[in-house]
Parts: C-alpha cells; structure tokens; sequence
C-alpha cells in the first residue's frame, strides 16, 4: 500500500495539556463573583491547580482507565469467607485521590466553601463524572449527621479530610473515609415511605440492628451509609459503619452491582441486612427530615455534575468545529455551524451560572436564601439535568462520525448525560417538590420572586416571561398535570434573571430571545440569525483551542 494514503491531515488535535478552569470564562467569573476578596487568591490558585490537572494527558488517561474497567465485586475469599468487597482500578483510586485531596468533600466549614467546592467539582467532573458519586455522598452526609453532634464529633472530620485512605477499616483508624447512602428498596423506589427494612433496637442509647435491604446502594466500597430504616417510632434514618470499631466486618451483604447504561467506572449496589449494626441519626420516626439536608446537597451536585458535562462537550465540540475545515473554511466560520455552538453555548453558560448562584447561597445561609434554595434547587435540578443529554447529544454530532467513535471520548458523556436526571430523585419528583414549595411555602416563592426581580427591566421578554409565570402560578387547578410545564418556566425566568444581570449583553439578549422570547425552532441550531453569534461562541471556545 502506498505510504502517502497514510498521510493525515485536516483532524483535530486533542484537547489536552490545559487549564480546565480558566479556559470556562463563564465559570471563573462566577468565582470571582460569589468568592469575598479577601479568600478569592486562595481560591483562584487551588482551582487553577486543580484545572491544569484535569487538562492533563495523565487525567484524560486516568478516566479512560476507570471506565475501561469497570468495578468488581469479590463476595468471598478462596476460604469461602464472605467479604463483600469492590475492587477497582488504580485509576479510580487517583482520580478519587487527587479529588478529596483537592477539597472536594469540605465545603461546610471554610470560607466560600461551597463555591470552591462546586467549581472544584465541576472541573474535575470533566475529567471523569462516575468517581464523582462517592464525593458527593460523603460532602452530603455532612449536614445530616450535625443532627447528632456526638457522631458528627467522630465523622465529619473523616468525611472533610484531604486524605484518601482506600481499603476497609474502622473509620476511626482511618485518615479520611468515605460514606454512601441507602435509600430506595425494591417495593417502593422513590416511595421511601414503603420501605420495609426493620431496625430493632438494642439496650445501647441508639444502638439497633437492620433486617432488610437496599434496591439501590450508593458507593457500597464506603466506609459507612445512611440510610433509612423502620424503628417501632417509625421511618428513621441510620448511619452504618461497614467495620466494627473492635476490627469485625458489619453484616453488609452486596448481592451484585448494576450493569448501568453509563457511570461505568462507579459502583452501586443491591445490598442486604440481616442483623447489622446501625446508630440512630436524629430522632426515631423523623427520618426523611433528618436525611433530607443530604437530600438536597446531592440535587445540588447533581446540577453541577450536569453543567461540568455540558461544559466539556461544547467545549469538545467548539474545539473541534475551530481545527476542522470543510467546504473551503474552518467549520466555526460557517454560518449554520456557528448558530449550532451558540445555541449549545447558551445553555452551558446558563447551567453554570445557575449551579454557582446556588452554591453561593449555600455558603450565605440566611433565612432568605435557605428559603430560595428550597424552591431553586429543584427546579434547577430539573430543568439543567435534563437539558444535559440534549446539549451532549448535538455536541457528538458537530464532531460528525469521529464523534461517534469510543475515541473521542463523547460517546462516555453521552451515556452519563441521563444519570443526574434519574439519580436523587427523577423529573416528576422534581416537579412534585416544587409544586409542594409553591403551594405551602409562600416564603419559599417570595424569595424566589425577589431573586428574579433584580433582573427586572433589563429585557422585556424577561418581564414578559415572569408575568406569565405569575398568572400560570395563579391558577392551581391541574396545576399537577402542568407541572412540567411550571417548573420549566420557574428555571427559564431564574437563568434569564442571572444572566441578564451576570452575563455579556450578546449572551443575554441570545438567552431572551430564544428562551424567554420563543424566537427558536425546536432544535439547536435554530438562534435569530440577527444576533451577535460569534461573540458567543468565542466566550465559550477554550483557551487550548
């Protein structure tokens, strides 16, 4: 074969070897906006750390690996021994290192913690989103535990350490340790309320043994678990150690991992009880109440985990469209290409700033934003999750058939995109929540309101829009069947609000017109052609590129 038919020419480089962090405008401007003065220089120079890494060759190759090779369950030793354990690749274990020891399990106690933390996670996400479960199941479980401060005393600094420390041992022996949840049960899914796993109480204050199981099990390589139980008081919420302080394995029994769609290098599992150890959090019969805070930590991460995914396919999809030539031009410059990475840009940037206002509000914790965060969450959690696939989807395709290629790495997004819609609570619970905030929570929507009116008078398809919201919300018959409809609008005006008042004016008036304003066709690609396209499109481009 001649050897000038190997000659290649006209494919992209990869994106590699850069900063993660600063190369997302849109996301170390958040930073800066949401970080105090005074913390924002240790904030920038851990975070730039943090998203060289992410950029590196070695990162790229470590989630490959991960993913590559998928976790094992080994249930028993060669002796017969039940040892219920996971086994996965060295790769996971530095991409887990590398995150806990970059802070992304300490946002509660440390100045703008839970901004610093969402950005960290939202760029190392980009690296690999699976390993991500574990971290944010054990940053969550922090807020549930201070319902005891006699655990917290104990747990919280394992849980916030910068020290990863793989293998099973009693957490106190442990310089860091992980912890995942149990919740759902075969029965009952998303109805925590039929749970049927029985906590039979010791003569120990608050000591009392599982009998049951657990559908879905969170990280079960961790060092401990909440999940919920049946005490004679009641559903009530429990934390499980996996090993005894005196060295003995708690009855722990991981019946198989899930064969998932996507998330392949993460572990969740079919788990059961039968006489396990397990210590009260909070009170007998207040267990949805007690995990609720961690509850509401995870839909938060899960809107961050869905705006790092939207971030790293434009970014891709930018990267490639700029290299690649066609029809006598780079890709970028033609014009219906140019409307495609604008739209998709549109709704990263607007998933971004939404997931960090709401971090933000997070590390404010007064009355008035607890009561913002109590409708926004899941209406962001909604909407951002589920607009996620859409955005990974389209991006695959600017890349033509090389996206469609293991290779190139979209194939992996594409088949996490889903996850963060399903997990911690699908669509229609989303929608059911925010129903529930809208109908008995009048401070909830009075915080809501004020949050959105400071964007009042900057566009008049943003007041138009809020005025439709208001007189949807103003009439509650069949507002259940509606309330897809409702939830969509409530997270349409809050992103319009912020970026009217965050975002450049070519972003803004992109976002109005085409999510405010209805001047869009029912796929990406369809922007007014009047609008100041390349502009956006150059925000979103990273610097690599």
């Amino acid at each position: 074969m001649a050897a000038t038919t190997h000659t290649v020419s006209n494919q992209v480089p990869p994106l590699v070897g850069y900063d993660v962090f600063a190369a997302d405008r849109v996301l170390t401007e958040a930073v800066e906006r949401h970080v105090d003065p005074g913390v924002l220089p240790g904030a920038l120079g851990e975070l730039a750390e943090l998203g060289r890494s992410a950029g590196s060759a070695q990162a790229q190759e470590w989630g490959a690996r991960a993913n590559a090779h998928p976790p094992v369950l080994h249930t028993h030793d060669r002796y017969g021994n039940r040892i219920d354990e996971v086994e996965f690749h060295p790769s996971w274990h530095r991409l887990l290192g590398h995150a806990v020891s970059a802070g992304l399990t300490d946002a509660w106690g440390r100045p703008a913690g839970h901004v610093r933390r969402a950005a960290g996670f939202l760029v190392w996400t980009q690296a690999e989103a699976g390993h991500g479960c574990p971290l944010s199941m054990t940053h969550a479980a922090v807020p549930a535990l201070r319902t005891d401060p006699a655990l917290a005393a104990v747990w919280e600094p394992l849980l916030t350490s910068y020290v990863y420390e793989e293998g099973l041992r009693p957490a106190q022996e442990k310089a860091g340790a992980l912890l995942g949840m149990g919740m759902t049960e075969k029965q009952g899914g998303t109805d925590v309320r039929s749970n049927t796993t029985r906590a039979q109480p010791l003569p120990g204050e608050g000591e009392y043994l599982l009998t049951g199981h657990k559908w879905f099990c969170s990280a079960p390589m961790s060092d401990g678990f909440l999940v919920l139980a049946r005490a004679p008081g009641g559903l009530s919420c429990f934390l499980v150690p996996r090993v005894l302080p005196d060295g003995t394995r708690n009855p722990f029994a991981i019946q198989r991992l899930k064969d998932k769609l996507g998330n392949r290098s993460n572990a969740s599992g079919e788990v059961e009880f039968d006489g396990t150890w397990a210590r009260l959090v909070g009170e007998e019969g207040r267990g949805v109440r007690t995990i609720i805070g961690m509850v509401a930590a995870t839909r938060l991460d899960c809107v961050i985990g869905s705006a790092a995914l939207m971030r790293q396919a434009v970014a891709q999809a930018v990267h490639h469209s700029t290299y690649r030539s066609v029809f006598g031009g780079p890709l970028i410059e033609k014009p219906l290409m140019r409307n495609v990475l604008a739209d998709l840009a549109l709704e990263s940037e607007a998933a971004t700033v939404l997931a960090m206002r709401l971090a933000a509000a997070c590390d404010t914790d007064t009355e008035e934003e607890r009561a913002f965060l109590r409708l926004a969450v899941p209406a962001a959690k909604y909407w951002v999750t589920k607009r996620c696939t859409a955005v990974v989807g389209e991006a695959l395709e600017c890349l033509g058939g090389n996206g469609y290629v293991e290779e190139s790495g979209m194939p992996r997004l594409l088949r996490e995109a889903p996850l963060n819609s399903i997990w911690e609570g699908s669509g229609n619970v989303q929608a059911l929540d925010v129903l529930r905030a809208l109908q008995r929570e009048p401070g909830a929507v009075e915080a809501f309101l004020r949050e959105v009116g400071k964007g009042r008078g900057a566009d008049h398809r943003l007041d138009a829009a809020v005025k439709d919201l208001l007189t949807e919300l103003g009439d509650l018959e069949g507002i259940e069947a509606r309330a897809r409809r409702v939830v969509e609008r409530v997270a349409l005006v809050l992103q319009g609000s912020l970026l009217v008042r965050w975002a450049p004016p070519e972003v803004a008036d992109a976002f109005c017109a085409s999510r405010l304003g209805g001047d869009r066709g029912a796929t990406f690609g369809t922007l007014p052609h009047t609008l100041d396209l390349a502009s956006v499109v150059a925000r979103a481009r990273p610097v690599a590129a």
